[in-house]
């Protein structure tokens, strides 16, 4: 039996400190163990100081004992601070037994009451009262104090600490606490730091302040790294960079146990950027990491698959000759998962030169790598060389090779390896009939991965997903109908959703084809409970519609036992769409037909879809029909709504209407039309020539913020091209170049148009340019060139445009013939004039209006009445009548030529035909009037035109 000893340390300093109990005259000491070698036994005592008169002695407290089952404990005594029996303090009562039996319990508790405990103290007090002596007992009691400490610290200390920390109680740990005071040395501190590291980090933090206060951190690198664990389990990395800055005012060594602590929480939580981040901080310290940084680094790497920031590290472990045989483990792993076969390989090879000896993880690794990539021998010869070492067969290993013989398809292999888990002393696990599952199941033996399947099961195993699937596809290939049912009872069992379930058997018979055999499947089955899952008939029905199985899907629908109208209105929503994008419309006529309250309650969303089918189908009665029963239902229209009305009455080319939708939509301020309503919007105000509502889509455009792309950017020049200034134009223009988007032919034809009729023939030729070089210019484009020099007599280079059409291989058109006759004509060129004429007469191109408007003007501008009188004859044999701009040219043909009762004739004969003169009409018969001296009549037809405009004012008015 060993003798134990308990020394109670009178802290008298601190009478004051930390008060458990609620009392002022209480507070709690420290807690003071002892520990036995021989019996593994130990005490540990709680006392309680009382304070009276000033000083402060210790009444009372509790202790607890900690022994091997079978140790008896008697006399239990405490002594004095210097340990001589002189000062002895006995137990005066114990609450439990005096002798205690420890028996199976493993600690033991009881309550004491202290006699007298310092009678030593207040005998000498008494003798030496009323004389003076050099010898001051109140000195004496704090060198006995600091002796009592100076134990502690030792015995906090020892190397059996850890499992007294360990089971030291909350209410012991405040008495610890509490007995800590300035005077207290580091070795004691740092325990209680340690305790208080294990039960909580905020308690950790505070308490590490308070010897920040106390000057109990220089040169103590352990209660820096302590306190750096508790801030990383916070995840406070901002604190602890502030940490690791003040060890070094403090005189502390920065070494890899400090980045450790942080590095560790990093690994443990996945945070991959922190553990980055700190390694990078200790490398630029100087601070040359350990094994364990590595290792921890590289753990958390290959969890996340971090590929560069394993290289670096392994690559900075390698140039520090560490040997982490973890680090190289990791990086076979992260090569293999990322399939780069060639690297792993070689990082076994740099393994072997660096003269670094695998462990069992790591040869396990290589099996892996070498089975990924089908390379079997290889893979053989590691697992030889496991046993040639001695190492003991494991089933993991074995595991590895069978799956890799099944992904590579040599089962006789994979087969072999599995009879020989018997010879080796290795039963098979789930993973290895798994794996002999799904490797047959690969080489489609139906038969061999079934037998494989019904051991797993007979083995007390449980199939997993992939199992299931592999089977079923299997068993659909193979037509066995039966075996699929009870594979889907298996999988029921196994507690397999069934919309998991109803997922799986519908595309193992679709990749056959045969969908059609699923509801007989699912019938002899667990059809009931599917149609009481919305999920799993919502699958089983999407997947009818989309195998055109009309008839069952409707048959689910019909039969469902669940009621959730949210739910039914998004599955019908959705196979509506599905037909639609499949491009069925008769299907999904017929299931929009099967809804229920279809006609009574109107779903936005739907009733759009099948406006679109419609529309799409031609069916436009219909398609307006819903559009005027989903109006009159009072429900709110989106954008989305809009712009399929908007589409359908495009469709159908009833524009005014389509404009109708575009007004009441404009109306709706939180309206804002998506890209490909503002082209709608743009290409039907177009089409109506409505080039105001062009101009403004075009600034709502601009206002509204949304991203251009190429197509809208053509769409906006070749609409806008003549609503929009031609500055605006061309700054569109230009911005469209730079974003580097693709100009269409329609686009540089507006543009040429554009600068054409604005006179910037520079611009022009540069679009024209660029137009020619992309192989997009035709006809119009030519045309248009020839029109714009024409117009600005430039007939050089009109003759030039010519000619290069010819050359491109465009035939001479009208229009072009038109631009040349123009041209010639207003140039007084009247020999290029007739040789037009002349060529036009042998490429047989017949002439239009203005053509003939054109030889109007031309002989009218010379007086040639006759001329005139011969195109107008000639007009007329073709079998067009005269226009308004022919009338308005005659009248001025006549009034050069002095003819001015032919031309109030001609103003006559326009209004019999039906033909309205307008303002030109009426400045032209005025100016042939005043050029002929007929003043008077000039006047009357000038006072009938203010006459006529007044009354078309009145009338828009």
């Amino acid at each position: 039996m060993s003798s134990l000893r308990l020394a109670a340390g009178l802290d008298i300093c601190e009478s004051k400190q930390r008060n458990p109990f609620g009392n002022s005259n209480l507070c709690a000491v420290d807690l003071f163990g002892v520990i036995s070698s021989r019996s593994c036994s130990s005490i540990r005592f709680t006392a309680i100081r009382k304070e009276f008169a000033g000083e402060s002695f210790v009444v009372g407290g509790r202790f607890g004992l900690s022994a091997k089952p079978g140790v008896t404990f008697k006399n239990y005594k405490v002594y004095g601070l210097d340990g001589i029996d002189r000062s002895v303090s006995t137990i005066d009562s114990v609450k439990k037994t005096e002798a205690v039996q420890i028996g199976d319990s493993v600690t033991s508790e009881a309550s004491m009451t202290l006699n007298n405990p310092v009678p030593k103290v207040l005998e000498l007090q008494g003798k030496n009262a009323g004389r003076k002596s050099g010898r001051n007992i109140w000195s004496r009691l704090q060198r006995m104090q600091k002796a009592s400490q100076h134990k502690v610290s030792r015995i906090v200390s020892g190397r059996n600490c850890s499992s007294f920390e360990d089971k030291i109680s909350d209410g012991d740990l405040e008495a610890v606490v509490s007995g800590i005071h300035p005077d207290s040395s580091v070795e004691h501190c740092n325990w209680v730091l340690k305790v208080l590291e294990k039960r909580s980090e905020e308690k950790t933090l505070e308490f590490f302040e308070w010897m920040n206060c106390h000057g109990k951190l220089k040169e103590n690198t352990d209660a820096y790294c302590l306190a750096l664990r508790a801030l990383a389990r916070k995840e406070d990395w901002s604190t602890a960079m502030m940490l690791l800055q003040e060890m070094t005012s403090d005189e502390c060594e920065l070494n890899a146990q400090a980045f450790n602590s942080l590095i560790y929480v990093c690994a443990k939580r996945g945070l991959v950027g922190w553990g980055t981040k700190w390694f990078h901080m200790m490398l630029e310290q100087g601070i040359r990491p350990n094994v364990a940084t590595i290792g921890m680094l590289m753990g958390l790497y290959q969890k996340k698959c971090s590929l560069s920031q394993a290289e670096f590290a392994f690559g900075r472990m390698r140039s520090l000759k560490l040997k982490c045989t973890t680090a190289y483990s990791a990086m076979i792993v992260i090569y293999t998962r990322l399939g780069l076969y060639n690297k792993s390989e070689e990082v076994i090879s740099v393994m072997g030169k660096d003269e670094v000896l695998p462990d069992l993880e790591n040869l396990l690794v290589r099996l892996n790598a070498y089975s990924q990539q089908g390379k079997m021998e290889v893979a053989e010869t590691v697992l030889e060389s496991m046993l040639k070492a001695g190492i003991s067969p494991n089933i993991v290993a074995y595991n590895t090779l069978i799956t890799g013989y099944g992904k590579a398809a040599h089962m006789k292999a994979a087969k072999h390896l599995f009879q020989d888990l018997e010879s080796v002393g290795l039963d098979p696990d789930e993973t290895t009939y798994r794996s002999m599952i799904e490797g047959f199941g690969r080489t489609d033996n139906y038969k061999e991965a079934l037998w494989y399947y019904d051991k797993l099961k007979n083995s007390g195993f449980q199939p997993n997903s992939s199992n299931f699937y592999t089977l079923i596809n299997l068993q659909a290939r193979h037509g066995d109908e039966k075996g699929t049912v009870q594979t889907l009872e298996d999988m029921r069992r196994a507690g397999c959703q069934y919309s998991s379930i109803v997922s799986s058997i519908i595309q193992a018979y679709e990749r056959i084809g045969m969908v059609e055999k699923v509801p007989h499947i699912l019938e002899a089955s667990f059809y009931e409970n599917i149609l009481l899952d919305p999920t799993s008939c919502s699958i089983l029905v999407m997947a009818f519609v989309k195998c055109s199985l009309l008839d069952d899907a409707l048959r689910v629908l019909q039969d469902k036992r669940w009621e959730d109208c949210d739910f039914e209105e998004n599955l019908y929503h959705l196979l509506i769409c599905s037909c639609k994008d499949a491009g069925h419309f008769e299907n999904a006529v017929k299931i929009y037909m099967q809804m229920p309250n279809s006609e009574i309650h109107q779903n936005l969303h739907i009733t759009c879809s099948m406006i679109d089918i419609y529309s799409a189908m031609g069916r436009f009665t219909d398609a307006e029909n819903l559009y005027l029963k989903l109006k009159g239902s009072g429900v709110t229209f989106d954008m989305v709504a809009y712009s399929i009305v908007v589409r359908m009455y495009i469709r159908a080319g009833s524009l005014e209407n389509a404009c109708v939708v575009l007004e009441m939509m404009e109306k709706e301020k939180d309206i804002v039309p998506d890209i490909y309503l503002f082209r709608d919007m743009l290409r039907t105000y177009q089409k109506c020539d409505m080039t105001q509502k062009l101009a403004n889509v075009y600034y709502w455009i601009l206002k509204s913020g949304i991203a251009w792309d190429e197509a809208m950017y053509n769409c906006v020049i070749n609409c806008c091209g003549h609503a929009l200034p031609v500055d605006e134009l061309s700054r569109l223009y230009e911005e469209m170049m730079q974003n580097g988007h693709a100009a269409n032919t329609i686009t540089f034809n507006v543009m040429l148009d554009v600068y054409g009729k604005s006179g910037l023939l520079k611009k022009a030729r540069k679009v024209f340019w660029m137009a020619r070089k992309q192989g997009l210019a035709d006809v119009i484009s030519y045309n248009t060139m020839i029109a714009a020099h024409g117009k600005s007599k430039d007939i050089k280079s009109m003759e030039s445009v010519f000619q290069k059409m010819q050359s491109a291989g465009f035939p001479v058109s009208l229009e072009a013939y038109n631009s040349l006759l123009d041209a010639y004509g207003k140039d007084n060129r009247l020999e290029e004039f007739n040789d037009v004429l002349q060529k036009m007469k042998e490429s047989k191109c017949l002439s239009d209006h203005y053509t003939y408007n054109i030889m109007i003007n031309i002989y009218g501008r010379k007086g040639w009445i006759e001329e005139v009188s011969r195109v107008f004859a000639e007009l007329k044999e073709h079998g067009l009548e005269p226009d308004l701009y022919s009338y308005n040219t005659l009248i001025k043909a006549y009034g050069i030529a002095g003819m001015v009762e032919e031309a109030v004739n001609v103003v006559q004969e326009m209004r019999l035909k039906g033909i309205k003169p307008d303002r030109i009409t009426y400045t032209n018969l005025i100016t042939a009037l005043q050029r002929n001296e007929n003043f008077l009549e000039a006047v009357k037809w000038s006072l009938w035109m203010r006459q006529m405009e007044r009354q078309v004012e009145f009338c828009s008015f």
